[in-house]
């Protein structure tokens, strides 16, 4: 199985992190989100779904503090991407697209699989193997002792 080298994963860390910044921004404040459930809406019905719902001031406030933290989340990665941040955005990234997977089973909207793909690609990538050093490894083993 091939591996990732450490400068290679983190580039794939700082990566997903820009792609988490650029979708999740329009969800960080009230006034964007509804603009982007208003598009997202147009979007779901030219795919064939139904209009979203509007949302209350109530729903609205939890998807803007998903998208707050996640964009909080993103500029972490961003300033220092290491290998154990892109596991544990992995492991976010599963728990995300499990969601939307029960949230488009439930509702059918076809919207919700263009954010399904991408989480689950960012999860794989992020969970693979990556190759370490010689002495790294060596170090690992010696504290293992």
């Amino acid at each position: 199985m091939p591996f990732f080298s450490t400068p290679g994963f983190l580039r794939v860390v700082w990566f997903s992190a820009l792609y988490d910044l650029i979708v999740t921004a329009p969800f960080a404040a009230p006034w964007t989100f509804e603009m982007s459930r208003a598009q997202l809406s147009a979007i779901n019905q030219a795919l064939g779904g139904r209009p979203l719902p509007d949302f209350e001031p109530v729903q609205t406030l939890f998807a803007v503090l998903m998208g707050s933290i996640v964009m909080v989340w993103a500029v972490l990665r961003l300033r220092g991407p290491t290998v154990q941040l892109g596991r544990y955005d992995a492991v976010g990234r599963v728990l995300f697209a499990f969601w939307m997977a029960w949230a488009w089973m439930q509702s059918g909207a076809p919207v919700l699989l263009l954010f399904i793909v991408p989480e689950v690609a960012w999860a794989v990538v992020q969970g693979w193997q990556v190759r370490q050093k010689p002495r790294d490894a060596a170090f690992h083993v010696d504290l293992v002792r």
